[in-house]
């Protein structure tokens, strides 16, 4: 059950990423530095590797 919670918040996590990325998207075509870009990138990645890796937890079972 916990597996199944954590994939459910790392799906959240990347949705949250998806509007953050898109915000700093228009903040850096507005004229905001390229910094702004990068973050969104960076902390897109880290929420999409945090999704497989819950993701393939919940494929191979149960562990104990």
């Amino acid at each position: 059950m916990t597996n199944r919670i954590s994939a459910l918040i790392s799906a959240f996590g990347v949705l949250a990423s998806m509007l953050l990325l898109t915000l700093a998207l228009r903040e850096h075509r507005a004229g905001a530095s390229v910094l702004w870009l990068v973050a969104g990138v960076v902390i897109f990645l880290g929420a999409s590797y945090a999704l497989v890796r819950d993701v393939r937890q919940l494929r191979s079972g149960p562990t104990a």
